[in-house]
């Protein structure tokens, strides 16, 4: 007697008729990409019982319920984020070359429980204090992985976390953080800016995953995670360390994971503790409003205690207590200024809707971030771009220069001239190089920019402000 050829039948978790599920049906790119193969394999696995000799009948070749579709949807928000390549040295257009065997793989190994992620590659960038901040770059393969277990827990963690908590949150953005700042500060006499030192390389791991059980019912989404933390980092000299405690600063899954672990650590904690104190917080930033400088005193010796019991600690320089100065409250204190997610809280010069002006505790760009501007704008090479036309530089340059006004020009944005105006000297320098009628003569060039901005007000980014308030 033959036996009868084995005939694939979809499982509940992977049927491909996604219509008859209640789903979105698939693309011919995704339907191409994720397709089934025809192997016994691809079932789910269910063990059973059977009758009288105790044997086990194998039903399904899978240990978890991973759908491919939840692979193609993290694949496409990897692709969108875009990244570098990891210790594979494998980027994203390589990865697309195997598209196809790459992502089934992947999902192969998710839902059987035999993914591993490999190493981290550490690598440092410079910092403005001549320091270097470690980061771990995940290979494309783990960041779809993380992608994956991301998109299936931040729905249900989002319910639990605090509402003035803003970091890498969605519907959440620096600029609600630094509004809600601006408006506390205008209440609340005195600010405790507070800073947690080296916060992504000392998370403790059990507390991490004691949290993470809290929440996460599903089993592999537990095994990958542990396994993450875990995973080992390796160093430029291409030594590898198994890391105790930390997630790396560059990961997919870290930045929610910091979210949990902050959302126990702190942000229960000081409601619990201290309820009369409102903040914000923007993953390890976070600036408390107090009455009095008392409370103040007490809540960073409390703080202090609480990031020990948690095994963190507060930066001893960036974590101070600050006096919000202005027309209303004129006492005389050594600290009336701080600087949050690149704004600096300060007393300034403003004016109110009747023409007056007054002395406000508001924010504007802070120093550190326009040197950074600078030095960006000087890296471009201005003067040696010579074979460039003006039509070319904006191309080149204006999505960046955009970018940089929509976030620092929010609040008080005239303090963003001057550092637009340095862009604008360095036009005046390219122009004194590219033309020989312009050599030598930067008032010139300058008169010459200023009549095409008069007509082109929209080619520069930067010209729309700075044209716009020079005339005035």
């Amino acid at each position: 007697m033959k036996r009868e050829k084995h005939k694939w039948k979809p499982h509940k978790c992977e049927s491909t008729d996604a219509e008859n599920r209640g789903g979105a049906t698939r693309s011919s790119v995704e339907a191409f990409v994720m397709k089934v193969e025809r192997r016994g394999s691809i079932d789910q696995l269910e063990l059973k019982k059977t009758t009288g000799n105790r044997r086990i009948g194998l039903k399904q070749a899978k240990s978890f319920c991973i759908s491919k579709r939840q692979v193609w949807d993290a694949y496409k928000q990897v692709m969108a984020n875009k990244g570098a390549a990891g210790v594979d040295r494998q980027t994203i257009e390589a990865f697309e070359m195997g598209l196809e065997n790459n992502l089934y793989k992947l999902w192969n190994r998710m839902t059987s429980g035999s993914y591993f992620p490999t190493a981290v590659m550490r690598v440092e960038i410079p910092k403005d204090d001549g320091r270097r901040r470690p980061l771990g770059i995940p290979t494309v393969t783990d960041r779809i992985a993380q992608m994956v277990v991301k998109q299936l827990i931040e729905p249900e963690l989002e319910k639990h976390f605090h509402p003035d908590s803003y970091g890498y949150r969605p519907g959440k953005s620096a600029h609600d953080a630094l509004g809600s700042t601006r408006k506390r500060c205008w209440k609340s006499d005195w600010v405790l800016d507070l800073d947690i030192k080296g916060f992504f390389d000392n998370i403790d791991h059990e507390l991490m995953m004691r949290a993470v059980r809290k929440h996460v019912e599903e089993k592999w989404a537990l095994l990958y995670i542990e396994r993450w933390l875990k995973a080992p980092i390796e160093m430029q000299d291409g030594m590898q360390k198994f890391p105790q405690k930390g997630t790396p600063q560059g990961g997919v899954i870290s930045p929610l994971l910091a979210n949990l672990f902050l959302h126990y650590a702190f942000d229960e904690w000081i409601t619990r503790e201290f309820p009369d104190v409102s903040f914000e917080r923007y993953a390890d930033d976070a600036v408390c409003h107090c009455k009095n400088k008392a409370q103040a005193e007490q809540l960073k010796h409390e703080l202090e205690v609480r990031m020990k019991e948690v095994g963190l600690e507060l930066h001893p320089e960036k974590t101070k207590i600050v006096y919000c100065k202005d027309d209303d409250r004129r006492g005389d204190y050594p600290e009336t200024s701080f600087t949050f997610l690149g704004y600096t809280f300060r007393p300034r010069r403003s004016k109110n809707r009747w023409g007056k002006y007054f002395i406000n505790f508001t924010p504007a760009i802070s120093n550190k971030a326009a040197n950074a501007i600078r030095r960006k704008s000087r890296d471009w090479n201005w003067p040696l771009r010579s074979d460039k036309q003006l039509e070319d530089l904006a191309l080149m340059f204006n999505p960046i220069i955009q970018g940089w006004i929509n976030y620092y020009g929010r609040y008080y944005k005239s303090a963003l001239y001057p550092t637009l105006q340095c862009l604008e000297r360095r036009l005046i320098m390219w122009a004194t190089r590219k033309y020989k009628r312009l050599r030598n003569h930067r008032r010139r060039a300058a008169q010459w920019l200023n009549r095409i901005a008069r007509k082109q007000p929209y080619l520069f980014a930067h010209w729309r402000l700075l044209y716009a308030a020079a005339g005035r």
